[in-house]
């Protein structure tokens, strides 16, 4: 039997890896040791999708890489490693080739897109105020305030750079939807699930959140992508 893969959990924006916490337990509960939560700049595709790169080059084996929120567009853009083995989508932007997060954002336009405010440095701030109720509604409000107040603002244009050549074209993937997503619309969220033929759609009664909130059902849903593809 083979050793377990290593997972690789890529952040989005208004957060960081800490983000990932609840599921990198469930993961070490499920057997997994080989566990890396990159930490990105936010600051362009281009530079996130490196830093992510450079993180998965350093991995001896084969993983599984995992992508919530802006991370799904990262790991689309970066996932054409050839130790990648398995994408898994949670809650996550998968835009196709010439495609940005901003342009599928504008097709449905979601529910707290009014509590993003830009500031005079050019990025781009989740009202604190309105953070658990666009984020997180199904948190607690202590662990909303604590995401409001340590949330990463990705630099404005970010959300305008497009994707090259998407690896779910090319990999394996997996999808976790949120029908209680304010921040990416269910529907924009359904159409990219469906277009990439996932191999799983997990549909979760969840927030954008859903890596918190519903850490066991994101942890199972990568382990089932690595069962199908390692082993």
């Amino acid at each position: 039997m083979m050793s377990k893969p290593a997972v690789v959990l890529v952040h989005g924006f208004w957060g960081g890896a800490a983000h990932w916490a609840k599921v990198i337990l469930e993961l070490k509960k499920l057997g997994y040791t080989d566990i890396h939560a990159v930490e990105n700049p936010l600051t362009s595709l281009a530079d996130d999708a490196e830093r992510t790169r450079k993180m998965v080059a350093q991995v001896q084996g084969p993983v599984v890489l995992v992508g919530h929120s802006y991370g799904g567009a990262v790991i689309s853009e970066m996932g054409n490693q050839s130790n990648v083995k398995a994408l898994v989508f949670i809650a996550a932007f998968a835009p196709d080739a010439g495609e940005s997060p901003g342009g599928i954002t504008q097709q449905h336009l979601p529910e707290a897109a009014p509590n993003v405010v830009p500031d005079s440095d050019g990025y781009l701030w989740l009202n604190p105020a309105k953070f658990h109720e666009s984020f997180c509604q199904d948190l607690s409000s202590d662990q909303a305030f604590v995401m409001a107040v340590t949330q990463k603002a990705p630099l404005a244009s970010t959300f305008g750079d497009n994707v090259t050549d998407p690896a779910w074209k090319h990999k394996p993937s997996w999808y976790q939807l949120s029908r209680q997503d304010r921040m990416i619309h269910p529907a924009n969220q359904k159409a990219m699930s469906d277009r990439m033929n996932a191999r799983k759609v997990l549909t979760l009664d969840a927030s954008h959140a859903s890596l918190a909130s519903h850490a066991t059902d994101v942890a199972a849903l990568i382990d089932d992508a690595a069962k199908a593809t390692v082993g």
